[in-house]
């Protein structure tokens, strides 16, 4: 039985996560786009912050939807 918690929804179709299923997922959605976005507005003019904001950001946010989607990441085809 997987003791991991449940943020995310499988997509139907491909490989990685669907839209948030509960609060939490929604909250670290919410927080990866605020930092995205003021990243952008911060460091618009110096690309060199802005990726070594943006990746690390990134990569953050693939790693906790990768560990919280319902049936972890794998390529889907349909309803299985």
């Amino acid at each position: 039985m997987d003791d991991r918690p449940v943020w995310f929804a499988p997509k139907r179709f491909g490989l990685g996560s669907g839209l948030p299923v509960s609060w939490q997922g929604w909250l670290v959605s919410a927080t990866y786009i605020a930092v995205i976005v003021g990243a952008s507005i911060a460091f618009g003019h110096r690309p060199i912050l802005l990726v070594a904001t943006v990746v690390p950001a990134s990569i953050l946010f693939l790693i906790v939807s990768a560990r919280t989607t319902r049936g972890g990441w794998r390529w889907r085809w349909r309803d299985e």
